[in-house]
């Protein structure tokens, strides 16, 4: 009799752990993850308060081997519009953009391919609602994965306006902006570098794409908008130009 006791205890406790265990794990996303495989000794640079025009601020180390494979990413890869209204992490933030243009080895190259290594592409944020960050437009400055602030002011209804009213661009918690300097690459390539320059927004456009959907995030492409108004309004240099937005938000 004991025996049978001790069987029924023993079958008991595996089954009750393995309900813990696949609670645990299915409990957490794909974002709790990532936050748990990088760097949990990430320290802002600077406070919310102090947050101005000119400030660089440093970002999370990305996750260079998450959890997602790449074939399940790209099973869930799709095109979103509606976004949840709540910030994106920081975290998800400078994961997005590092997948965009992140420095990947000591020579310098990028997560996407780029024509002679020219780099032409300059990646810049407008961030909506983004935790411990301020409204306003960013750089992003890969060499060491941090941002700097350009201006504090909020652009979003403007720049929804400017984008034929697509309504992503302001509810999204952040926009990332696809920008290039065409001379880079055309200088060394003439005008066939213009063509390079358009094949490496689709490189990097996708591998955000991905990034967000192995973060759980939605996102779409957005190519319809009004040029002037929108490089007037983020107001990013006379040799930069506007070429792609992608609105992110959390689903």
């Amino acid at each position: 009799m004991k025996n049978y006791v001790y069987i029924f205890l023993t079958f008991a406790f595996i089954a009750i752990a393995a309900l813990v265990f696949k609670t645990f794990f299915t409990s957490v996303s794909p974002s709790d993850k990532l936050k748990n495989n990088s760097s949990n000794n990430y320290t802002m640079n600077i406070s919310l308060e102090d947050q101005t025009p000119g400030e660089k601020i440093n970002l999370p180390e990305p996750v260079t081997d998450g959890e997602m494979s790449l074939e399940k990413a790209l099973t869930l890869r799709r095109s979103v519009r509606s976004y949840k209204d709540e910030p994106l992490s920081i975290r998800d933030l400078s994961q997005l953009l590092w997948s965009a243009q992140g420095i990947t080895n000591e020579r310098g190259f990028r997560t996407a391919p780029s024509a002679g290594a020219t780099f032409p592409l300059e990646m810049y944020v407008v961030v909506n609602n983004v935790s411990d960050l301020k409204q306003g437009i960013y750089h992003y400055l890969p060499e060491n994965n941090e941002i700097k602030m350009l201006s504090a002011e909020d652009v979003s209804s403007e720049l929804m306006r400017a984008c034929l009213s697509q309504s992503m661009i302001a509810d999204g918690g952040a926009v990332l902006v696809f920008a290039a300097i065409f001379e880079r690459t055309t200088s060394r390539y003439g005008d066939r570098g213009e063509r390079y320059v358009y094949n490496e927004i689709g490189h990097a456009s996708q591998n955000v794409h991905l990034q967000a959907a192995s973060l759980d995030l939605g996102t779409v492409v957005i190519g319809a908008y009004r040029d002037d108004e929108v490089e007037k309004i983020l107001n990013l240099g006379d040799d930069i130009r506007v070429l792609y937005l992608m609105p992110v938000g959390k689903l």
